[in-house]
């Protein structure tokens, strides 16, 4: 972001709501500040309220396939499948940091791609420790493994106390998407 300083890794994590609010919300003030800033979103290829407008102002975006099903619920061929999704996703990134052409780069559900072993712990690893001095870098997902706590600079938890969903109230068009 500012050149003179080293970009920094965030973390946001936990089962409660805002993690992705609020690295959108770092993406639009990186951009707002003349920041170049690409959004790789991992298993959320489903339409969403955000996308239109922030491509609207020039952010990148990349995004995975929508996963038609839960990973337990996948057979090898469809695991195989999303694997490759997440991983082609992450050669994306790992593209776009090789360029240099990011200030901020955000990796949307990152965490939970790893957690469901659809992508590299090691090779994420590799791509944050790897990546341009001035990179901005923002994880978000659940259940972190220790290493990518260990390298964040920003550690964020996201705790649902309260949530309607637990009443019945579904995801609502242009607030949970």
């Amino acid at each position: 972001m500012d050149k003179t300083v080293p970009g920094l890794v965030h973390l946001y994590v936990g089962d409660g709501k805002g993690k992705t609010t609020a690295a959108i919300g770092l993406a639009v003030r990186a951009k707002g500040a003349g920041r170049k800033v690409l959004i790789a979103q991992f298993l959320k290829g489903r339409d969403t309220s955000e996308i239109a407008p922030l491509k609207a102002i020039g952010i990148k975006i990349i995004r995975t396939e929508e996963m038609k099903k839960f990973v337990f619920q996948m057979n090898d061929e469809e695991l195989k499948a999303a694997s490759a999704d997440c991983e082609s996703c992450l050669s994306a990134v790992e593209t776009a940091l090789a360029g240099g052409e990011y200030d901020l780069i955000v990796m949307d559900e990152a965490v939970d791609a790893v957690n469901l072993r659809l992508i590299n712990t090691d090779r994420l690893l590799a791509l944050i420790k790897g990546r341009g001095e001035n990179v901005e870098l923002v994880l978000t997902g659940r259940n972190p493994d220790p290493r990518l706590i260990e390298v964040s600079d920003y550690y964020t938890e996201m705790r649902a106390i309260k949530h309607p969903y637990k009443n019945g109230v579904l995801s609502r068009l242009g607030v949970e998407y």
